[in-house]
């Protein structure tokens, strides 16, 4: 008992320690390394930004290749030059918008080749004395001899580039770049001047119509200011020899106009303190960390754990002017009174990312969806992958439906709840990609479109969520409707193999049925195979155990999914990767599927895979994450684990236990704090014992959301016997 009394002293003095509001500003920020997954598959952004802002300021390299879609990866140190947008943990590749490039001496205008090393505007970067921080980044550009240094607020980048002594030093603004991934269609520059220079690009890439509009100053005047290259896309500010070697940048960055960059300028940084605008930056990126603030002995799990925070707040984008103009859906302007947002990537973040949210940014959280709903307004339905005010409609089913019905049933305040309903109605009602063929059989057949099991069971799962939505505003009509479409993915379950397989329309299966099979060309499924798509089912387990003919019969096939061989056959997408057997933690098909372990009353296996995941799959190294960071999801998935927590059922309001990692934390809720006290917490006591919250005990497997929301102390206890609360 003593012995008790001293840990249970020690730690909550451990907790004081580590989450005291002090005004160290490197408190957290120490914890966070942006190249955490910028190597392997992770595509990570690295460089200067500041929470959900809009420009993310940062190297970009020549190569284009799949895995550099965020324009930097550990393998190559290229780079074209320091690019405005950038996009974190994608798939595809788009943005690198407004590239400058400072050099010294004659350039060609072009991107240049790795082969040919005077070619181009590209140097490499000299990565050994690369500083990559929260907020700021640094790199010497070995072809040029200049130290390139940046940091930025919401809509404006700064640049702070050391030129050597004696060299002729000129400023390059590219509005080419792009490679592989868009074309400039459209673009303008001119100086105002011997000071400043403004213009636009235009582009089509993934982004079908996309606008970005700039101002750019610099703290030293330039003798002259010339257009060369391809249709006059690059503009040179020549500088001269520099008496201190050091030139100061701004670019301001608008989505309506040049005068929405001018006011973004004369809003955020009216000056010239470069380090000032640093530690504002690293400032801004504190707050919002301490957001969740944790105690642990393990330094590794406090680097992994911020810099998923890090990364989870990179998106959305502010996509608004300081004044509310912003772009809309449909190409025109609008204005709002709450800042609007894009780079929505759903079908990724729906499952924790955006729960999250809901969480610890619930007043950003309504914003992110008053942003969707004024999409939907603008386009027709909610979005399913917009970028930067563009739907791409990337990706299956309708993942915004589950983030705005979340907002019903959590009750996020600032959201009109009725015309979010609407919103889900209207989507849901459309006929476009896939739903049509649903309306018409009750389900997609699979040999009228590709990937229709995928769309379908998406379908379904937002439906599910629909239905909650409809039941927390007491519409009971609606409510029958969404639920009775939710079980449209019974259609494809085989009782025989226990599999979720394609139906035709005739209503037979596939044949033959290949379940290691995976192809984005021709398949019925998307990212994945039979074995993962199987489980695409939480928001019906009770009907989908009975299906199974019984709860034992259910877990048995559940265990098959972690033993079967890490084979895959056919033409299989990168992105199925971080495989324990069939299991794919890489991509976000598998995220929900270990805490379904503890929807059947076996939490000790969803601790067990829990806690291995997190192990092995997570490291505070560039090849740190086993797939794409997916704009924060694979990042909100190990914040919520390590905190014991996940919301497993879309849009149910309920975080069922797992198996906390840390010691202690306080997450910053609407009612003030809550905090959460692991006792007897190590890597040999992975099992929950008992529960306590607010001193009395808590026997369900999950807590709510309104719950947490309100504040309040949930003490666990930790076993390493098996199954010790079951």
């Amino acid at each position: 008992m003593q012995k008790r009394i001293i840990y249970i002293i020690t730690l909550l003095l451990t907790a004081l320690s580590a989450c005291s509001r002090h005004t160290d500003e490197a408190l957290l920020t120490r914890y966070v390394d942006p190249r955490i997954g910028s190597g392997g598959h992770g595509h990570v952004f690295v460089g200067a930004s500041v929470p959900f802002g809009m420009v993310q300021l940062g190297p970009t390299s020549i190569t284009q290749e799949w895995d550099w879609c965020s324009g930097y990866h550990e393998n190559e140190s290229s780079v074209i030059g320091f690019s405005h947008t950038h996009l974190s943990g994608t798939g595809i590749g788009d943005l690198f918008d407004i590239t400058v490039m400072p050099v010294t001496g004659e350039v060609t205008y072009a991107r240049g080749t790795l082969e040919d090393s005077e070619s181009g505007l590209w140097s490499m970067a000299d990565r050994t004395r690369e500083v990559a921080e929260a907020g700021y980044y640094a790199v010497p550009l070995t072809r040029y001899g200049i130290e390139a240094e940046m940091t930025a607020t919401e809509r404006v980048g700064m640049h702070r580039y050391t030129f050597p002594q004696g060299e002729e030093a000129a400023i390059v603004i590219d509005l080419e770049n792009g490679g592989c991934w868009d074309r400039a269609t459209e673009t303008y520059m001119e100086a105002e001047g011997d000071r400043r220079i403004v213009g636009y690009r235009r582009s089509r890439g993934w982004a079908a119509d996309q606008w970005v509009y700039f101002v750019a100053e610099l703290s030293r005047p330039f003798t002259s200011f010339t257009l060369h290259g391809k249709k006059d896309m690059y503009g040179r500010a020549e500088l001269g020899t520099l008496p201190e070697g050091t030139l100061l940048m701004k670019v301001a960055l608008s989505a309506v106009s040049i005068d929405g960059a001018r006011m973004a300028m004369e809003a955020e940084l009216p000056g010239w303190d470069f380090d000032a605008t640093r530690k504002a930056a690293r400032t801004a990126w504190n707050k919002e960390l301490r957001r969740i603030c944790i105690a642990t002995d393990n330094e590794r799990t406090k680097r992994i754990f911020y810099t998923a925070m890090f990364h989870a707040m990179i998106a959305p984008a502010l996509f608004s002017d300081v004044d509310g103009h912003y772009r809309g859906a449909d190409g025109n302007i609008y204005q709002s009174d709450t800042p609007h947002y894009t780079n929505f990537s759903l079908w990724d973040t729906y499952r924790a990312k955006q729960p999250l949210m809901t969480l610890i940014q619930e007043e950003r959280a309504a914003h992110f969806v008053n942003s969707m709903l004024d999409i939907c307004d603008q386009q027709g339905r909610l979005p399913v992958w917009h970028l930067w005010g563009n739907e791409t409609n990337c990706m299956v089913g309708d993942p915004a439906i589950p983030v705005v019905a979340d907002a019903i049933v959590k009750g996020i305040e600032g959201v009109d709840h009725e015309r979010a309903f609407e919103a889900i109605k209207k989507t849901a009602a459309t006929s476009e990609r896939g739903k049509g063929l649903r309306h018409q059989y009750g389900y997609i057949p699979c040999n009228l479109m590709n990937e229709a099991v995928a769309y379908d069971m998406e379908y379904a799962l937002a439906d599910g969520a629909a239905a909650e939505a409809a039941k927390a505003l007491g519409r009971e009509e609606d409510q029958e409707h969404f639920t009775r479409m939710s079980h449209s993915y019974r259609t494809y379950f085989d009782g025989q193999s226990g599999f979720i397989r394609g139906v035709d329309d005739k209503g037979e299966f596939r044949t033959p049925f290949k379940p290691y099979y995976a192809s984005h060309r021709n398949d019925d499924y998307c990212e994945g195979n039979a074995w993962q798509y199987t489980w695409l089912v939480p928001h019906d387990m009770e009907g989908y155990v009975a299906m199974f003919g019984g709860k034992e019969h259910c877990i048995a096939r559940l265990d098959s999914l972690f033993l079967a061989p890490s084979a895959l056959e056919g033409d299989p997408s990168p992105d199925i990767s971080g495989m324990i057997g069939q299991y794919v933690h890489g991509n976000e098909p598998s995220h929900h599927i270990l805490y379904l372990y503890a929807l059947l009353g076996q939490p000790h296996k969803t601790a067990r895979w829990v806690r291995e995941v997190m192990d092995t799959q997570y490291r505070d190294e560039a090849d740190g994450l086993s797939g794409n960071e997916d704009m924060g999801q694979m990042s909100a998935w190990y914040i919520l684990s390590a905190l014991g927590l996940y919301e497993v059922e879309p849009a149910s309001g309920r975080y069922w236990l797992g198996s906390p990692i840390i010691d202690h934390a306080e997450l910053e809720v609407e009612g003030g704090t809550f905090t959460i006290q692991v006792i007897n917490n190590s890597d040999d006591t992975p099992y929950i014992k008992s529960v306590k919250l607010n001193g009395n005990p808590y026997t369900l497997p999950y807590i709510t959301h309104e719950e947490i929301v309100k504040g309040g102390l949930l003490v666990i206890e930790m076993s390493s016997e098996l199954g010790a609360k079951s």
